[in-house]
């Protein structure tokens, strides 16, 4: 079947195809997917409408079967997320908006207390609080004996608690 003859076809029997999708289903948007699905079929299948004696029936018959297939295939989707767990709770996002403002602004003071202490002070902090290294892991890094190294997080933590403990009273 040519582009032309299928196209007529179309022309012929869309609205019936539709108006019976819309019987089948009670739903307009889904007779119109229905009719979509039949002539995609039906195009598949052109090779063989030339022995199809009655076109409308013939396309009745696709629809009917398409309706069957979009219903078994809601079925097994909606048993398939039955199976699913439930989801969690959705959290309140004011409480999350609110607590990334506030890790925000102890981030930035946090980061600004850091910026006041010495290169090498500074990187001990970083290398042991916030990377998690052991005090050997950091000497290594820093190319420095243990002794250096807890000295210095020492001094750190000390000058970190003198400069935040004077930011909080401002």
């Amino acid at each position: 079947m040519d582009h032309q003859l299928f196209a007529d076809m179309y022309d012929a029997h869309a609205r019936a195809v539709y108006a019976h999708a819309v019987r089948m289903t009670a739903d307009r948007a889904g007779a119109e997917d229905i009719v979509s699905l039949t002539f995609l079929e039906a195009w598949r299948l052109r090779d063989s409408l030339d022995q199809v004696a009655n076109q409308r029936a013939w396309l009745f018959g696709v629809a009917t079967n398409v309706i069957r297939n979009t219903r078994r295939t809601a079925r097994r989707h909606r048993a398939a997320m039955a199976r699913l767990p439930p989801p969690d709770a959705v959290p309140d996002l004011a409480d999350a908006v609110v607590s990334r403002i506030a890790d925000s602004d102890r981030a930035t003071a946090a980061l600004a207390a850091l910026n006041r202490l010495r290169r090498a002070d500074r990187e001990v902090l970083l290398l042991s609080v916030w990377s998690g290294l052991s005090h050997e892991e950091v000497a290594q890094a820093c190319g420095v004996a243990v002794g250096t190294v807890r000295s210095r997080l020492s001094r750190a933590r000390a000058r970190l608690h003198k400069l935040t403990a004077r930011e909080g009273t401002h």
